[in-house]
């Protein structure tokens, strides 16, 4: 390993004494937002309480089906649609770890933070 190329984190902003945060979070310029899968309605859709106090149908897109299971009381990603704003898509779904790390970081907003 060559020390001359510094610590990885230095370009993004990271200075000493702060805590790198190692985890996806939502990107709120696109709309996503957390969410908590509150109940399995079957076909690929999922009941989401979500961080707006909104409990939205979901969709598990594609992409995810099959790779990776989406049970209830899972944190996860959604991204609201912008013509229904009742429904969104799932974007990442948090393993139980990172969510117990996003809520000892203070980073869920109260009304999802379930895993205290």
């Amino acid at each position: 390993m060559n020390n001359d190329q510094g610590n990885e984190n230095e370009g993004i902003g990271i200075g000493e004494g702060e805590n790198a945060i190692r985890v996806i979070l939502p990107n709120k310029r696109k709309g996503e937002m957390f969410g908590v899968v509150e109940k399995l309605a079957g076909a690929s859709h999922v009941n989401v309480l979500c961080e707006d106090g909104f409990t939205r149908n979901t969709r598990i897109p594609g992409k995810m089906k099959k790779r990776m299971w989406i049970r209830e009381g899972d944190l996860v990603i959604v991204k609201p649609w912008q013509f229904q704003t009742e429904k969104a898509d799932v974007v990442y779904r948090y393993t139980q770890t990172q969510a117990n790390y996003l809520s000892r970081s203070n980073i869920l907003p109260d009304i999802i933070n379930i895993f205290k």
